[in-house]
């Protein structure tokens, strides 16, 4: 089997995951199996950060439709993309999708396993399934409508529209839009700036905001609680508040425990 999916770890702490199957980034079986197993290494051996990224001109174009058929062939598809952008989306770390260029279909639906998508100017998004007479199979419908709301991502997925970079900042699908020929630049620098912090506690909060948008309010409340004296188990704890009280705020030097 070919590497479609590579991880590199760099010295700087940051995991960057890089989708490579010209010349679309189609994300076939075989690509989503990968993606699924790096998750999977970088949930058991997290690095600091992490950035998902693809080619300059297509981020990743979706599903390889030639892998479609009937419902017999629907089913392992979906389950297969769920799998493996659930476990992205898992994933305890802070994870940035860099997105250049077109992010349609299953390349949207990764792009919003991310906990934040940084775009480039030419960077296009949009879940166009229903031009094929099918509907979104890989998260569409809940991460989108959980960014951008119910209303927007009903229109999105109802008409297949797509939506430049300015457009998605402007509605929550992108977080950042940057030029493109700094767009890796810039998802790096973040991501390195994340990986010097406390990571178990950043682990507990990404955990604390996912687990208690799937609760009721109350029950979320609840989660970030038990999360917050968690927190306090920590080795990171005792070396932010120090620090704190002897040199006033962001001065800590953590160790990641």
């Amino acid at each position: 089997m070919s590497e479609l999916v590579h991880l590199e770890r760099r010295d700087d702490g940051v995991a960057v995951i890089t989708l490579d199957h010209p010349k679309v980034n189609a994300l076939k079986g075989d690509l989503l199996d990968q993606l699924h197993r790096v998750a999977l290494d970088l949930t058991a051996q997290p690095a600091g950060a992490v950035v998902v990224t693809g080619g300059e001109r297509i981020f990743a174009a979706g599903a390889d439709i030639s892998e479609f058929g009937g419902p017999d062939e629907a089913a392992p598809i979906t389950a297969r993309f769920h799998r493996a952008l659930d476990a992205v989306a898992a994933i305890p770390r802070f994870v940035i999708a860099a997105v250049s260029g077109y992010a349609l279909g299953g390349g949207c639906e990764l792009a919003l396993a991310c906990d934040y998508r940084i775009a480039g100017e030419r960077a296009v998004f949009g879940q166009p399934e229903i031009l094929l007479g099918i509907i979104p199979g890989g998260g569409g419908t809940q991460r989108l409508a959980r960014t951008v709301g119910a209303s927007r991502a009903k229109e999105l997925c109802i008409t297949g529209r797509q939506v430049k970079s300015d457009e998605a900042l402007r509605i929550g699908l992108a977080d950042e839009v940057v030029p493109n020929e700094v767009l890796h630049e810039r998802a790096f620098a973040l991501a390195s700036e994340v990986a010097r912090g406390a990571l178990v506690a950043q682990a507990l909060c990404k955990q604390a905001i996912d687990e208690g948008l799937s609760k009721s309010l109350a029950d979320g409340l609840r989660v970030e609680q038990r999360l917050f004296v968690d927190s306090f188990r920590t080795e990171d704890s005792k070396i932010g508040v120090k620090s704190f009280l002897e040199h006033g705020p962001g001065k800590a030097d953590f160790t990641g425990r």
